[in-house]
């Protein structure tokens, strides 16, 4: 009983009363801070995970999660050995052969150095999503034998071909004759065009051929050769590397994407983190002026108070009310930012759209954030998280004006009422 009418009471303090408007729109204003600042974290971490979506998704679009290397030298037998243990491995999905190796592309007199490698069309497909990205041609055109090659979007436009044109590759071989030592070069078909981000450079650094080609092409040269990795997990590479280091064969070697891209990834980590807790003292603000809107409150019912303490209310009933006020009015703030937050998360992306249309501007830009729009990836346990942290924090708040309610002696409350 003693706690419902805390309830009751604490909810009436919340509403507005003529001599006390000022103390209720503090009140307001703290209301209203905490759903503003709710509403802005819970946007800003959906644009970061969507941005970490995209990212992720077009970066191991064209970079394996995990790299077996071995040299040109390796005999058959232990090749097969090597694809019996990837194979076997309880981490791996699916697995491709590769070949290769750096070179120069050179067409209409201009050269481009990139690095080449050699696949298998159909075995590549089911570890990157690189057939996925064709935007003319197709990855299939790389037959052995027919010397056709894959290249991306912005290196085709830099140097001015299309599919079917030719393009010769040069490598770091070099060919022995009676007029003397000539770079090893081939004349290549373009069989297709792909595409995968502006931001990474892959269309500009990035080509492929056919892996048999590639061999060829490489022969007596530098070049690597293995097998790309698809795992179950990507962020168990670093385990499922280790764990297949130690049953291939001697001369393998095992890498995998946190080696050579953790440091931009777990920076993105780092960046989503200090923005949720710098966003966060937003939410803080507004939580400090919860706490002098109820010590005001508390100033202004000390009468009220004492009143209550003479008909026999225990101070912990007292205690409650303004408990349950400070509650009150944190609940609301968080249910008011939680649903602004959800529904401009929701269509963030459009928004950003149309102030793009209607401005003619261009906001987003690919060769700066890997994608050309803002997306957002709305997600439940961010939403549950600040919503508690806020809520938590609005209960923290009331603890003090509590405390001095708590201790308000009804002698001297009313001595001068």
């Amino acid at each position: 009983m003693k706690f419902l009418l805390s309830l009751f009471i604490g909810w009436r303090y919340t509403k507005a009363k003529r001599r006390s408007a000022f103390v209720s729109f503090i009140a307001l204003a703290s209301m209203l801070g905490i759903a503003l600042g709710i509403t802005v974290l819970i946007t800003v971490l959906s644009v970061m995970n969507g941005f970490d979506q995209q990212i992720r998704s077009r970066f191991f679009a064209v970079v394996p999660q995990l790299s077996v290397y071995t040299g040109l030298t390796q005999t058959e037998a232990t090749q097969r050995l090597a694809y019996q243990a990837i194979s076997k491995s309880k981490y791996v999905v699916a697995s491709s052969p590769y070949v290769s190796g750096n070179a120069m592309l050179m067409s209409n007199s201009v050269l481009n150095g990139l690095q080449l490698i050699g696949v298998n069309p159909d075995k590549e497909s089911n570890t990157s999503k690189i057939a996925q990205q064709m935007v003319d041609g197709s990855l299939n055109s790389l037959a052995a034998g027919q010397y056709n090659i894959v290249i991306g979007q912005s290196l085709a436009n830099k140097i001015g071909v299309t599919v079917g044109d030719k393009v010769t590759i040069f490598t770091a071989q070099f060919n022995i004759t009676l007029a003397g030592s000539f770079p090893r070069h081939r004349q290549f078909t373009v069989g297709g065009i792909f595409h995968a981000s502006d931001g990474f450079g892959f269309d500009t650094s990035l080509a492929y051929l056919n892996i048999d080609d590639a061999a060829i092409l490489f022969k007596g040269g530098q070049a690597t050769k293995g097998y790309h990795v698809k795992l179950q997990d990507l962020y168990l590479a670093p385990v499922a590397a280790k764990d297949l280091q130690s049953s291939l064969p001697m001369g393998f070697l095992v890498n995998n994407w946190t080696q050579t891209a953790g440091a931009f990834f777990s920076a993105l980590q780092m960046e989503k983190t200090m923005m949720f807790v710098i966003l966060l003292l937003i939410i803080a603000v507004a939580v400090f002026n919860l706490v002098a809107t109820l010590v005001m409150v508390v100033n202004d019912k000390r009468a009220d108070i004492a009143i209550l303490r003479t008909i026999g209310a225990p101070p912990s009933m007292v205690m409650l009310t303004f408990i349950f006020q400070g509650a009150i009015i944190g609940l609301i703030g968080t249910i008011i930012g939680v649903v602004c937050g959800v529904i401009l998360s929701l269509n963030v992306t459009d928004l950003t759209n149309w102030i793009q249309h209607i401005f003619n501007i261009q906001l987003i830009s690919a060769d700066t954030y890997y994608v050309d729009y803002l997306p957002s990836l709305l997600s439940v346990a961010d939403v549950i998280r600040v919503s508690v942290i806020a809520f938590v924090l609005s209960l923290l708040a009331t603890l003090y004006p509590a405390w001095t309610a708590f201790k308000t002696k009804p002698a001297e409350a009313l001595r001068y009422e």
